[in-house]
């Protein structure tokens, strides 16, 4: 999948989560040890989410793309992130699933709160 592939999938997930009442706070926030694709308030809980866009799951789901090795990565951006802004809230890990097989006219996401802690 090309870059610009996972830019309009995280792009369909921004508006999927402002459509369902989140609030953005980052898009593309990067650090030493990793990136987080999108950062949003579900209410008082900050979520950080993984987006992972295919236009082919025949090998794999794209969750099964966030493995333990990417959820430590993303553990330890998302620590960072919060001490940078001294934030002591609420947390969670989301994962969105876009699926753009037939192209993304018709692509639908899914999305997995909590995904892993």
């Amino acid at each position: 999948m090309s870059r610009a592939e996972g830019l309009r999938g995280e792009a369909m997930v921004a508006r999927y989560l402002r459509e369902h009442g989140f609030r953005l706070a980052a898009h593309g926030y990067r650090s030493r040890f990793g990136e987080i694709d999108l950062i949003a308030w579900d209410g008082d809980t900050l979520c950080f989410v993984e987006v992972k866009t295919r236009t082919n799951v025949a090998m794999a789901l794209p969750r099964e793309y966030v493995t333990p090795q990417k959820q430590h990565k993303l553990r330890a951006t998302a620590m960072l992130y919060l001490a940078e802004r001294r934030l002591d809230c609420p947390t969670r890990f989301d994962v969105a699933e876009v699926y753009a097989e037939h192209g993304f006219d018709t692509a639908r996401i899914e999305y997995i709160k909590n995904a892993f802690q």
